[in-house]
C-alpha cells in the first residue's frame, strides 16, 4: 500500500514512451508495466486519470514539414491518440481495473463523449479514465490537453511520464555536460529561466491554477508509484510557498 499524499491525479504519458525499445508503435511489455503500476496505485485509494499523446504513431509537425495542412495533421494525431488510449484501456482491464475513454472528438462506437461531471464521477467510483483525442481542437498539443483536463477535474498534481527524460534541466543533458538537473523549482523560475517543461500554453496554464508537475522518466523503477508517493524523482515544478 503506499503512503501517498495525493488523492485524485492526472498521468500524463508520451507517445514516444510507448514505443519501448521499438522505433514505432506500441510495446505490450511497457503498457503492461503501466496498467500494473497504474493497479497499485489505483489499491492505494488514488483516483486516476490519463492523457496519452500520439507520437508513437503520428506526429502531426512532422506531416505539417511534408506539405500537410496543420489542421488536418493535428486531427489525425488526435485519432492516434485514441488508438494508444484504447490500448492502454485494455491493458488496464487486463489487470482487473474498470476503465473509461472518454474522447474529446465524437467515436462513439469506441469511447464516450468527454464530459466533465461524468468522468469525476467515475473517478469517485473507482475508475479509471482515460482522457482521448487531446482537447478535440487542432493547434494545441496532448500537453495542453492533459493540464486543461487535470484543472477541470481538479486533479491535485499533473504527472508528466516522459520516454528517457528524468527531469527539467538547465538545458539539454545530451548536448551540454553541465547541464544541470533541478529536483524543485516554481513555475516562475521555470518560466524566467525558460525552460521548457511543457509547451507553453500548457504550463501557462498549470501556473495559472497552481496546478504542480512532476517530469519523471517512465521507465524508472516504479517510477508512477514513486511520483504519486512523492517520493524524490524527476522533479517537481509548483507554486510559491
Amino acid at each position: 500500500m503506499l503512503d501517498t499524499m495525493y488523492k485524485r491525479i492526472l498521468l500524463k504519458i508520451s507517445g514516444e514512451a510507448l514505443m519501448g525499445d521499438g522505433e514505432y508503435g506500441i510495446d505490450s511489455s511497457t503498457l503492461i508495466m503501466i496498467a500494473q503500476q497504474v493497479k497499485e496505485v489505483q489499491q492505494a485509494g488514488v483516483e486516476t486519470a490519463i492523457v496519452v499523446g500520439g507520437g508513437n504513431i503520428w506526429r502531426g509537425s512532422d506531416a505539417e514539414a511534408a506539405g500537410m495542412d496543420r489542421a488536418a495533421a493535428d486531427y489525425a494525431g488526435m485519432l492516434a491518440t485514441v488508438i494508444n488510449s484504447l490500448a492502454l484501456q485494455d491493458a488496464l482491464e487486463k489487470q482487473g481495473l474498470v476503465s473509461r475513454v472518454q474522447s474529446a472528438i465524437p467515436i462513439q462506437s469506441v469511447a464516450e463523449p468527454y464530459i466533465r461531471r461524468r468522468a469525476m464521477r467515475h473517478l469517485e467510483k473507482g475508475r479509471v479514465v482515460i482522457f482521448a483525442a487531446g482537447t478535440g481542437n487542432p493547434y494545441m498539443t496532448t500537453d495542453t490537453a492533459a493540464a486543461l483536463r487535470a484543472v477541470e477535474i481538479k486533479s491535485e498534481v499533473l504527472l508528466m511520464a516522459k520516454n528517457r527524460v528524468d527531469g527539467v534541466y538547465s538545458a539539454d543533458p545530451s548536448k551540454d555536460p553541465k547541464a544541470k538537473k533541478f529536483a524543485q523549482l516554481t513555475h516562475r523560475e521555470a518560466l524566467y529561466m525558460g525552460l521548457e517543461v511543457m509547451d507553453s500554453t500548457a504550463f501557462s496554464l498549470c501556473m495559472e491554477n497552481r496546478l504542480p508537475i512532476v517530469v519523471f522518466d517512465l521507465r524508472a523503477e516504479n517510477s508512477i508509484q514513486r511520483a504519486v508517493a512523492r517520493e524524490p524523482i524527476g522533479t517537481l515544478v509548483s507554486s510559491e510557498v
